[in-house]
């Protein structure tokens, strides 16, 4: 399946549908308060700063798979999600009503959940302000720059509107653990080089990267500087040969958008320049869960396996 950005909605056909928004304000109280209806609010921080918004809201949407995952870990509900494939362990979504794409709000479906909260990231964050007109809207972006600090806000914002912050800091503790003892790997692991491919080219990403959890956190020096743009860095297989990585993290995009008809990550890398590096000779090719690490991250349970993915690949 690939990623498609439909044509949006006016809001001018769903507006008379619409109950007046709520206005989304700032506090610097974290204490649950109520509003003139009676309604209990908490203030919880966002990708933009703290925010007030619905406690234990009955209807969410959501237009980003990481923030699904987390409230699902959590054991919270989500009344909306966007049209794409989701992995095995939230296939109980599948069936559940489409608000349009991980880009772009389908107004008129969004209309009829008539939602408490709605929740956006980088890729839906252009249409924020439209979905504010609608009810109040947050951004639980990810920090590329500082990964896994922004997960963790997230969850435990997410904890705190859904009413479970236990299970959060006990997930978290977990996660935290595992960090830990996988940086200890990392540290002793050598240089390593990350690379997505797609329709057969090849991306590499480092430190600050979108993928730069593999050194920033977990410890594995680069084996070479490169621009942290979300996009990474159109590569040659001439460039991975002279960075000669002592380990070699994969990222299929093909696979992680539902893409198979071009060939696999192993089939682009497999090449007599590629053969060259230390990487490869030794057999230290690390294939990273490519729906973890390209679409569903930022959750709790994905980043866990993206930590988990670089564990069992140094241990190997």
């Amino acid at each position: 399946m690939t990623l498609r950005r439909p044509r949006p909605t006016s809001l001018a056909l769903v507006a008379l549908a619409l109950p007046s928004a709520l206005a989304l304000t700032a506090c610097g109280s974290d204490d649950t308060t109520a509003t003139d209806t009676g309604a209990a609010t908490v203030t919880v921080e966002t990708a933009q700063g703290p925010v007030e918004v619905p406690r234990e809201p009955e209807t969410v949407i959501t237009y980003d798979i990481g923030v699904l995952d987390t409230i699902d870990t959590l054991g919270g509900e989500v009344a909306g999600v966007p049209e794409f494939a989701m992995p095995d362990y939230l296939s109980a979504y599948s069936d559940a009503p489409v608000v349009g794409s991980l880009f772009e709000p389908d107004f008129e479906a969004v209309a009829e959940i008539d939602p408490d909260l709605i929740i956006v990231t980088g890729r839906s964050l252009e249409a924020m302000p439209d979905l504010e007109e609608i009810a109040p809207t947050i951004d639980l972006s990810t920090d590329e720059a500082d990964y896994l600090g922004s997960v963790e806000r997230n969850v435990r914002s997410l904890a705190t509107i859904i009413g479970e912050e236990d299970a959060a800091e006990d997930a978290l503790a977990d996660l935290q653990a595992d960090v830990e003892e996988t940086r200890a790997a990392g540290a002793e692991a050598g240089t390593g080089l990350i690379v997505m491919t797609s329709a057969g080219e090849v991306s590499a990403y480092g430190a600050g990267s979108r993928f730069g959890l593999v050194h920033d956190v977990l410890g594995v020096e680069p084996a070479v500087d490169i621009d942290s743009a979300t996009h990474g860095e159109p590569v040659s297989f001439e460039f991975v040969a002279e960075a000669d990585p002592d380990w070699l993290f994969v990222v299929d995009r093909d696979v992680a958008i539902g893409e198979t008809s071009g060939e696999s990550a192993e089939q682009v890398l497999d090449n007599d320049l590629v053969a060259r590096t230390t990487a490869w000779s030794q057999d230290q090719v690390v294939q990273l869960d490519p729906m973890a690490w390209y679409i569903v991250s930022g959750g709790l349970t994905a980043t866990a396996t993206m930590v988990s993915d670089v564990a069992d690949g140094l241990a190997s």
